[in-house]
């Protein structure tokens, strides 16, 4: 039987290679995602398998090293885009945010999604996973707020693969929003929790990051950094108008949410939490170093 050859479609640049922004877009020496060919020249495209956080929420790596800084974190149940597995560490990119990094190759779950079984959300500041259908059996982890899993409901609990999940500490993840669509409420939950740069909320949280969680338990969509958010998300405040609960105000490399006409709730790195604070306090603070510290004032 004569061999027949399987023609490969060849990629080829249809513009000029573009310059993109190495956050949100996945490519490096010699490799990039596929989603690229026709806009960047690279010597290999990589389609991407997608993956889930286990049960572990995990920083990720601007380097394939513990040592290397967190540029964001991966939440449970959270779908990663994997293009490359080196030394146990994997290169990829969050399918919420598109955000690129590395994360350790054991942060990834083995079990696959079920087709039969609902996503949810959790909705309180932490939900207990417990070993049994029963508050009084042994917790076997903590999710933070916006972790997502699978599961079935029994009696008062939602059972997923790693235990059981009371219903009051989650909702179905297409309810986002319908019970409470006021972002701020989820921010106020967070008030304390430690400043952590690149973190979403499991043992801290950065400024970019309380925005962006406090949308996306909302069943809203947020770019993962300040700068995004600022150009992305709603429309500019008429410089007279006065301020609203829920208005985000931008400084430079800095974002907070209006929890009312003045006061700002953000973590901050000054405070080394999430608080709630005088916006004039903070504008004074911040204007020993520059004299006009608010960038843009936008609403939803």
């Amino acid at each position: 039987m004569p061999k027949v050859e399987q023609k490969i479609p060849a990629f080829c640049l249809t513009q000029k290679s573009s310059s993109l922004d190495p956050r949100i877009y996945a490519f490096k020496d010699g490799l990039a995602d596929i989603a690229l060919a026709g806009r960047l020249f690279s010597s290999h495209y990589v389609k991407p398998i997608t993956r889930f956080c286990g049960a572990a929420a995990c920083l990720m790596r601007k380097q394939p090293s513990e040592d290397s800084p967190s540029v964001s974190q991966i939440l449970p149940g959270e779908a990663f885009a994997v293009l490359e597995i080196s030394d146990n560490w994997v290169w990829g990119y969050s399918l919420a945010d598109h955000y690129v990094g590395y994360l350790p190759l054991q942060a990834l779950s083995p079990h696959a999604p079920l087709p039969d079984k609902a996503f949810y959300s959790v909705t309180a500041m932490q939900g207990i996973v417990f070993s049994k259908a029963d508050i009084k059996s042994q917790p076997r982890h903590f999710w933070s707020l916006g972790s997502r899993f699978q599961g079935e409901e029994e009696g008062n609990f939602i059972k997923s693969p790693f235990g059981y999940i009371h219903k009051r500490h989650c909702c179905l993840l297409n309810n986002l929003g319908k019970t409470n669509s006021d972002p701020v409420s989820f921010a106020e939950k967070m008030i304390g929790l430690p400043y952590l740069w690149g973190g979403r909320g499991a043992g801290g949280i950065d400024c970019s990051g309380l925005v962006q969680l406090s949308l996306q338990v909302t069943g809203q969509k947020a770019p993962r950094d300040s700068d995004m958010q600022r150009s992305q998300l709603g429309h500019e405040i008429a410089p007279d108008a006065s301020l609203l609960r829920g208005d985000y105000i931008f400084f430079a490399g800095h974002v907070g949410i209006m929890a009312d006409e003045k006061t700002l709730l953000h973590a901050n790195a000054f405070s080394m939490s999430v608080t709630l604070e005088a916006l004039s306090d903070v504008v004074t603070r911040l204007s020993k170093t520059n004299p006009s510290p608010i960038l843009a004032r936008r609403r939803l």
